[in-house]
């Protein structure tokens, strides 16, 4: 059977699922071969590197995909969302920030606009401002995010925003994650950290190692990353990451380590953020960042993302049998 939902409906894919789009982790063949399994792939164009899109999008080819963007650093670049439409992607996808000049320019262009939310608020704000679609993510997320679990947020949302298609997101990394979603409420799933396990995806290999060996209790939701990536994240949203000795030296000790980066660049010292920089260079997953979410368990191997989406869509559908085959007359 074929999962057909909304989701599906709206943006003329085959199956509910898509990547999301991690910032530099999401490039060209990773959004292509999400989409050529059925799916839809989306292009990582988070932190505003220009020459980084254009490079991204001439890997993806002729195939169908869209670009995602962290709101606030796009609103520092709002070139860049131009740049995307002239490629006409299958989507837009928005999150971290106010969407509503960015959602009006990409709906302008007839192009569906998804925005990623974390509270109700934001799912009603997002869809005040021409949200087409709505992904709920929860905090199990890798990456940055909020506070909310994905459990209760999607259905929460799914009632709130009604009849605008939700999307799950946030600790799903396998075909029961799916199934879970569907029957939520959801019309799909928005998938992270499982997609970056791929032989497609961008980043070193040390670092999709450690992916596969982690686990979710190996994750920590922090502002350290940031710091020693100077970057200006809003407080509200803290970076899940997999716990390393970078992330136990500095946690709890942020106005510390801002200050050893001050007073390094002040005397024109070394400092954390270049330790950071060249661990990052040679795949240091200690003193380096590993991204990921609490659905680590689920990863086993580094595996091709088109092998992925079918094995997920095959075991969702027999999980929703097996849910079905419980419910008996009488």
């Amino acid at each position: 059977m074929a999962l057909q939902t909304a989701l599906t409906e709206m943006l003329g894919i085959t199956h509910p699922i898509i990547s999301a789009p991690m910032a530099t982790v999401s490039g060209g063949a990773l959004a292509s071969a999400v989409t050529v399994a059925g799916g839809l792939g989306l292009i990582g164009g988070g932190y505003g590197d220009r020459d980084w899109i254009e490079r991204e999008l001439r890997a993806a080819g002729n195939t169908r995909v869209g670009v995602g963007f962290i709101t606030w650093r796009l609103a520092e670049r709002p070139e860049l969302l131009d740049l995307a439409l002239d490629h006409s992607p299958a989507a837009i996808f928005l999150s971290f920030g106010d969407p509503a000049s960015f959602a009006a320019r990409a709906k302008s262009a007839g192009v569906p606009v998804i925005c990623q939310v974390q509270t109700l608020a934001h799912a009603r704000s997002a869809v005040a401002a021409g949200a087409d679609i709505i992904v709920a993510q929860g905090t199990e997320a890798g990456g940055h995010g909020g506070a909310r679990t994905t459990m209760t947020l999607v259905p929460a949302v799914v009632d709130a925003v009604a009849p605008v298609p939700v999307v799950a997101a946030g600790g799903i990394s396998d075909g029961r994650g799916l199934a879970a979603a569907l029957t939520l409420g959801a019309a799909g799933v928005l998938i992270g950290t499982r997609f970056f396990a791929t032989s497609e995806a961008l980043g070193h290999d040390n670092t999709k190692a450690r992916l596969v060996s982690a686990g979710g209790d190996d994750t920590v939701r922090s502002s350290v990353f940031d710091i020693v990536r100077e970057l200006p994240w809003p407080a509200a949203y803290k970076v899940r990451t997999v716990h390393n000795a970078l992330a136990e030296r500095w946690l709890g000790a942020e106005d510390e380590l801002r200050q050893e980066i001050e007073t390094g660049q002040a005397s024109g010292t070394e400092t954390p953020v270049d330790r950071f920089q060249a661990a990052m260079q040679a795949g240091d997953t200690e003193e380096g960042v590993v991204v990921g979410g609490q659905g680590l368990d689920l990863v086993h191997a580094i595996e091709p993302a088109g092998d992925l989406v079918t094995r997920i869509v095959a075991d969702a559908e027999q999980t929703l049998a097996a849910a079905t085959s419980l419910s008996r007359p009488g």
